[in-house]
């Protein structure tokens, strides 16, 4: 009993005093955050998808204590109505994503693996195949370097007949400069396409390598600016990258951009 009133008066003091401070509730484990950008182009692994004219992309994303994600990412894109591809529809690329990613043990390594969906909403032309695509990916990650491989799991693999296999190779430096508000970007690509559809070889006509210099400086507000120079090595034979007017789609192109997360 004495007790009980000594905790109790204990509590009364520390009432009337203003001692009492509430608790804070604990952090919460989920995340949302999103983006939303204007680019004067839209690159996708060396190639214009919107022949050099400005692209509107944006995603949302969630996230979990647990290192679960997922997410979703959009953009307009001409590619497939320029090569005669789509006979309607074909102006949208739709990401749907999930995975897990985290650090390896106390190290500065991390992974992050996952399966990715590329939707393009449309009908393909008599001839030709839809692009939609699905990936799995792995990643491993050390400070600002990046390792990625993303396997690609369909039958037919953005447009490319008889794929499955195809595998497309990442290596990327992302390096903040200290105490500016400058970010430099390295990138060097490998597409491998794998497979044939009659005399069409898929190596051979669709392989190329890619590489991208870049810089990125951040602005108030969660903004960033950036210009990024992006080039490939296919040549005239790779009929497979080319719209149907002739323009080759892997030239050697700057591109700005603005972008804001939240």
């Amino acid at each position: 009993m004495f007790r009980k009133c000594l905790i109790a008066g204990f509590t009364a003091v520390a009432l009337s005093s203003g001692g009492a401070q509430a608790q804070q509730p604990p952090a919460s484990p989920h995340t949302l955050t999103g983006n939303i950008g204007l680019f004067s182009q839209y690159i996708f692994r060396g190639l214009t998808q919107t022949n050099e004219e400005p692209a509107l992309q944006g995603g949302m994303d969630y996230g979990h204590a647990s290192g679960f994600y997922a997410g979703t990412w959009g953009s307009n894109v001409s590619v497939l109505r320029d090569s005669g591809a789509y006979s309607s529809g074909g102006s949208l690329e739709l990401d749907i994503y999930g995975g897990f990613k985290g650090s390896i043990g106390k190290t500065e390594f991390g992974y992050d693996a996952g399966l990715l969906y590329y939707w393009y909403p449309g009908d393909a032309a008599p001839g030709f195949t839809e692009a939609d695509t699905l990936e799995v990916y792995g990643a491993l990650t050390w400070k600002w370097l990046s390792a990625k491989l993303s396997y690609a799991l369909s039958d037919d693999v953005f447009g490319v007949k008889n794929a499955d296999g195809t595998y497309y190779l990442d290596l990327t430096a992302t390096y903040p400069i200290p105490n500016t508000r400058l970010t430099v970007i390295g990138h060097y690509g490998k597409q491998k396409f794998t497979g044939s559809s009659g005399s069409f070889d898929n190596d051979d006509n669709a392989s190329y390598d890619d590489w991208k210099l870049g810089v990125n400086y951040s602005l108030p507000k969660d903004f960033t600016v950036g210009v990024f120079y992006t080039d490939t090595n296919m040549d005239s034979t790779q009929e497979a990258f080319y719209t149907a007017a002739g323009t080759k789609l892997g030239d050697s192109t700057v591109t700005v951009f603005v972008q804001k997360t939240f």
